[in-house]
């Protein structure tokens, strides 16, 4: 009663997550790659895909990185809003579940040390724990490590992001051997921290890697056709 919240997506007092942004949610619509998920002009994959195909099975990403799930992302990230986060796993779980994804596991993708120091947390835990709670699958943050310190993707053109995070993971066998993984984090760009993450768990054994962000992000002229 003395400090209400605010809502995560447009500042509304007495709200986690208000009903207005819930229904504001941008969505990717069809047609879009069949392999990475990104906006396309006809049904089928994207150039990308086809010339550069990726390592894990398929990816997807709940909405667009817009607002309101832009400022919501920001919210969790930079002020640790646990309830925030709650919401939005909770909302994303009927989404998950219409992908038909055979799954044993949730990985989120994993900061480095020197960033989970500063931060103190890793924002896409926030999200992927209660959703893998929600979803029934095992929850494993320690399954796949970050072993040496990258640069910001930010401003990275797509070669640049690649090299950034080339080899930066390391997966444990004991823990994904065999195992059907979603592997998950806040926003895609180019999708090559993904990538990078897919190579170190199909190393240590992991049979299959689909991902999950809870955004993407797309450049303008896509923006117009969602």
């Amino acid at each position: 009663m003395l400090f209400p919240p605010a809502c995560g997506g447009c500042g509304k007092a007495g709200y986690r997550w208000c009903p207005d942004c819930q229904e504001r949610i941008p969505r990717i619509a069809e047609p879009f790659c069949e392999k990475c998920g990104i906006p396309v002009r006809k049904i089928g994959l994207c150039e990308k895909c086809q010339s550069n195909p990726p390592v894990y099975r398929l990816m997807r990403s709940w909405a667009v990185f817009d607002s309101p799930v832009q400022n919501a992302l920001h919210t969790i990230k930079y002020r640790r809003n646990i309830g925030l986060a709650d919401s939005l796993a909770f909302q994303m779980v009927e989404f998950v579940n219409s992908l038909q994804w055979k799954l044993n596991m949730i990985i989120p993708v994993p900061l480095g040390q020197k960033r989970l120091k500063e931060r103190g947390y890793n924002q896409v835990a926030l999200v992927a724990r209660p959703l893998a709670y929600e979803l029934g699958l095992e929850y494993a943050p320690r399954a796949l490590q970050k072993t040496r310190e990258t640069r910001s993707q930010v401003g990275l053109n797509l070669s640049q992001r690649r090299e950034n995070v080339s080899q930066a993971y390391q997966a444990d066998p004991a823990a994904v051997k065999r195992k059907s993984i979603l592997l998950m984090d806040d926003v895609a760009t180019t999708g090559s921290t993904i990538s990078a993450c897919t190579e170190a768990l199909l190393s240590a054994g992991t049979q299959t890697v689909y991902a999950l962000t809870i955004a993407r992000a797309l450049s303008h002229h896509d923006l117009t056709r969602v």
